[in-house]
């Protein structure tokens, strides 16, 4: 028999699984840890116990649930970088989309019948200025998307075929920390706007790049709906509860419905730190919708779920974050 406050969180050591992470154990849940460290650290594992293993491995899923017996799963473990997408589609396509048909599949063996899915606004493509309802039809304009869309298609049959149900969380752009546990942004590389803006501005690296300022915004950069990543973990908490409930599927935006450029968040960045952050121009990544800022509308409602961190408040946040993790890289070496 399931243990009902037992859940598999695939992909729990990389960045927003680990913050899921925490938000479950604060709600009383036990996370128990499935990933292949690839991308994620074994460092950020700190609420529950790791099983190290690859979503291609069925015979290593089946042993997991059959000696953990989660109720539900929390799924994260994706590649997720747009670029390397492109250049690598089959990759994706293999990782993504068969690795989680391999999840599904070994869900439906053991009997566990709900998953929340970590899913993205890149579903929608480049569809306009406006804010993004989940009604808009999705159109995907890179691989990376595209296999999310997929995914969130195969969740639909299994609820069909099986009764599976499950929470597609289209959500916006991750950021922040908690760094009073530790917790941050760490990725190799990193592609992620506000870490790397915050890296020019403590001196790790000479300039941020802006890929583009020649887009039909009002300064010409991109513009993006920033959201806090423990609010994200909330939300899946929140989403987890109510199919454990056994309350109906859920397809949701996760945002704050504020936009905010490119040459916006280096400004905010200057004014927090305080420090002078050069910024250099570029030629547009492949890939890149002009403007993608969410209608939450539909979660407010649902899970009654509300963001709580200002844009600002992230911001400094990040640079804590960033502040401890120099001071334990300096403590480490001497």
């Amino acid at each position: 028999m399931a243990e009902l406050r037992t859940i598999l969180v695939t992909g729990g050591a990389g960045y927003v699984g680990s913050h899921a992470c925490k938000a479950l154990a604060e709600a009383g849940f036990t996370p128990v840890v499935y990933d292949n460290l690839s991308r994620g650290h074994d460092w950020a594992v700190r609420f529950g116990p790791l099983e190290v293993g690859e979503l291609s491995d069925r015979a290593k899923l089946d042993e997991v649930f059959a000696r953990h017996q989660p109720a539900a799963v929390l799924h994260f473990a994706a590649l997720a970088y747009v670029a390397e997408s492109i250049a690598q589609p089959a990759l994706y396509h293999r990782n993504n989309v068969m690795g989680s048909l391999n999840l599904l599949e070994a869900m439906v063996a053991s009997d566990v019948a709900a998953i929340v899915f970590s899913s993205t606004c890149a579903v929608y493509g480049a569809p306009g200025d406006g804010l993004l309802t989940e009604n808009l039809r999705c159109a995907p304009v890179n691989p990376y998307g595209e296999t999310k869309m997929m995914v969130e298609r195969l969740l639909a049959d299994f609820s069909r075929a099986h009764g599976l149900r499950h929470a597609a969380l289209r959500y916006f752009n991750a950021t922040g920390a908690a760094p009073e546990d530790g917790l941050g942004e760490d990725h190799d590389p990193e592609s992620h706007l506000v870490p790397l803006v915050l890296d020019v501005a403590l001196g790790r690296r000479p300039e941020i790049t802006v890929f583009g300022d020649d887009y039909d915004t009002a300064d010409g950069t991109c513009v993006r709906d920033y959201i806090h990543v423990m609010d994200l973990a909330d939300a899946h908490v929140r989403a987890l509860d109510h199919l454990l409930a056994g309350k109906g599927d859920l397809t949701l935006n996760l945002g704050t419905g504020t936009g905010y450029s490119v040459n916006q968040v280096i400004e905010a960045a200057r004014r927090v730190t305080g420090k002078a952050i050069t910024a250099v121009t570029g030629p547009r990544r492949a890939g890149d919708p002009p403007v993608l800022v969410a209608d939450a509308a539909r979660a407010r409602e649902v899970l009654g779920w509300e963001p709580e961190v200002s844009f600002d408040e992230l911001i400094t946040m990040m640079v804590d974050a960033d502040l401890k993790r120099v001071e334990k890289e300096i403590a480490g070496a001497s």
